[in-house]
């Protein structure tokens, strides 16, 4: 597509969570847990007027879902702020110097007084009803390899309790990340195409790595879109959490809303319209052999359909790969009412609806072949309220693309979401006092800036003699910081060894499913100082880190002990080198120095993580010249 005809204007908010010891609001641990809760609370959340006397749209969908909000809590490591039973603590200090660090790194305009506002969420992901928001800084920029791209504003947050499941009627959420310190960065619209907007959120999560104080894995990072085009309309789409996907998302957004434009302009031909009446068809469909529509009849439900003149073959029009317009008017009719989708005639006959009972539609609704139909099959109730939802969106479909906060799938389309929120979701936080950001506290933070990532991946293989693959997985990595301080700590290891350790082994052990989150960077020090000792052999370190991860509470001496990986004297190790060639003395006496590669096999089966493969291949070398004549 041609993207600059299009008039593609392309936004990013990347929300990142910081690895600080404390939530934003309250003392608790900043960790997720998967054992059982010790407790949990049942709410009801109701929108409240904003302090314009308004209430928020998106907030208000929320509220008619009639939804109830089961909370988990632990007694250790959750507490009343999280359950909204008690007022919120003083900021945490910790959080935000990290976020002034990320905002001078982005050359942001720190303000001088920060206010906490309250950001209306009734989506259950907020046992308050509310998200409190800081901002910290506005006015900065970025380079990227298609210019220079605007950082609007960064604000300080408290993330949102994590959703366990949903059940009828009912949505449980875990309390346990509820409160973790995010920042919210926002770029202005200055992003021109899918690839750039990749490449600007690539540069954003580097410039957060960069300072070592972020939490990584999965969830820690998700990045929100505003995607535009000439004659569209901007749609918020929530939660890319894949950096590989933001092209692809991009992608699709543009292609629905080229196809949306598309069908309003033949809407517009054919001179469309929107019955608004709602007609019951029960009784048509009350042999058909639909096991949906059958089942809803047998819950004493009803069949309900409208009318939509003139949109025949427009409803099954693809928009996004796999996805049509009856897929956007069945999102709002699940989203809004709960029920399990639509039907629509054309898409039939399919489903178990026949040719003959789409044919009796048609005549009792007197519609034509042009006009669409579509059906649901619920309780009364909900099958009106879904009826209601796609007639709105039906009218939206004549008018063009409707402005609306939107969900990634996995695929790279978006399903609806919830309206776009307006300027009555916000308002002022009352239980906290303005923060002061101090000219003194800027020049601190200033003159202890970390390196950019290309400053940090020259330096390392220049001082370290690092390859640039490793240098530049060591620098984008959470353990940074780690590997300079083991480095300085033990000059005598190879720092390609201690990277290696951290960014390979670790990872390797991981995939064979131990808990690498228990080891710690005591038991690393630990580790290291073994091997400096030499206590320890380089092959033993994966077998020590495994230890490690069963036993964190154990010391490198009991480690070692359990898993027989005690080091062993250079006598020791000539004694066994001596013992293994006098086993093998016919294969040495015929093929003298070749014989080397097969003992050294049988040598390190033996030795392997008691005692280090080059010390191992010098002893072996000399002994078998002194057993040759």
């Amino acid at each position: 597509m041609d993207y600059e005809k299009l008039g593609l204007k392309v936004g990013l908010e990347i929300h990142q969570q910081l690895n600080t010891k404390r939530k934003l609001f309250c003392h608790c641990p900043t960790i997720l847990r998967d054992d059982e809760p010790d407790g949990e609370v049942l709410r009801i959340l109701r929108p409240t007027l904003s302090e314009v006397g308004e209430v928020d749209r998106a907030a208000l969908l929320e509220a008619r879902k009639g939804r109830k909000f089961l909370y988990q809590y632990y007694n250790d490591s959750t507490c009343l702020v999280e359950l909204d039973e008690e007022p919120p603590h003083e900021p945490s200090e910790e959080a935000i110097k990290i976020a002034l660090e990320v905002a001078l790194l982005m050359n942001m305009k720190p303000v001088d007084v920060a206010y906490t506002m309250r950001k209306i969420v009734i989506d259950g992901s907020n046992t308050s009803g509310f998200q409190r928001t800081i901002l910290l800084a506005h006015s900065g920029e970025i380079e990227c390899s298609e210019g220079k791209v605007g950082i609007t504003t960064l604000c300080l947050e408290e993330d949102a309790a994590r959703k366990v499941e949903e059940r009828e009627g009912v949505v449980v959420y875990n309390l346990d990340r509820l409160g973790i310190p995010l920042v919210e960065i926002s770029t202005a619209p200055d992003i021109k195409s899918p690839k750039m907007a990749k490449e600007v959120a690539k540069r954003i999560g580097e410039i957060l790595r960069a300072t070592g104080k972020v939490k990584r894995g999965i969830g820690t990072i998700r990045q929100d879109i505003n995607i535009s085009i000439k004659d569209g309309a901007r749609v918020e789409i929530k939660g890319v959490s894949e950096l590989n996907l933001i092209d692809k998302v991009v992608e699709n957004e543009v292609l629905r809303q080229v196809n949306l434009l598309k069908i309003r302009d033949e809407l517009k031909k054919r001179g469309a319209e929107v019955v608004e009446e709602i007609f019951d068809v029960t009784e048509i469909f009350r042999d058909c052999k639909s096991k949906i529509i059958q089942r809803a009849i047998k819950d004493n439900g009803k069949v309900k359909a409208i009318i939509l003149k003139k949109f025949s073959g427009l409803v099954g029009r693809e928009i996004q790969p796999g996805r049509r317009l009856g897929t956007e008017f069945s999102d709002r009719a699940k989203i809004i009412a709960g029920v399990g989708g639509i039907f629509h005639t054309d898409e039939l006959p399919k489903y178990g609806i026949s040719e003959e009972d789409v044919k009796k539609l048609r005549e009792f609704l007197k519609a034509d072949e042009e006009d669409c139909i579509i059906i649901v099959a619920d309780k009364e109730d909900k099958a009106i309220k879904a009826l209601e939802a796609v007639i709105e969106r039906a009218k939206e479909a004549i008018e063009g693309v409707p402005e609306e906060t939107r969900r990634a799938l996995e695929d790279g389309n978006t399903s609806y979401l919830r309206p776009l929120p307006g300027a009555a979701r916000m308002y002022p936080e009352t239980d906290i006092p303005p923060i002061y950001i101090t000219k003194e506290l800027i020049e601190e933070i200033k003159d202890n800036l970390p390196e950019l990532p290309e400053e940090k991946i020259e330096r390392f293989k220049r001082e370290y003699k690092l390859n640039e693959e490793l240098a530049k997985k060591l620098v984008l990595s959470y353990n940074v910081d780690t590997f300079e301080k083991l480095c300085k700590m033990f000059k005598d290891i190879k720092p390609t060894l201690i990277a290696k350790t951290l960014e390979e082994t670790l990872k390797e052990i991981k995939r064979e499913g131990y808990k690498i989150e228990n080891i710690k960077e005591d038991h690393l020090i630990d580790l290291f100082k073994a091997l400096s000792e030499g206590k320890l052999a380089k092959e033993g370190i994966p077998e020590v880190l495994k230890g490690f991860c069963e036993m964190p509470d154990k010391d490198i001496e009991e480690i070692l002990e359990i898993k027989g990986l005690k080091g062993m004297s250079k006598e020791e190790v000539e004694k066994v080198i001596e013992e293994i060639i006098k086993e093998n003395i016919d294969v040495v006496k015929e093929k003298k120095e070749k014989s080397l590669g097969m003992l050294m096999g049988k040598c390190m089966a033996k030795l392997r993580g008691k005692a280090d493969g080059k010390l191992v291949n010098e002893i072996l070398r000399k002994k078998i010249k002194e057993f040759l004549p």
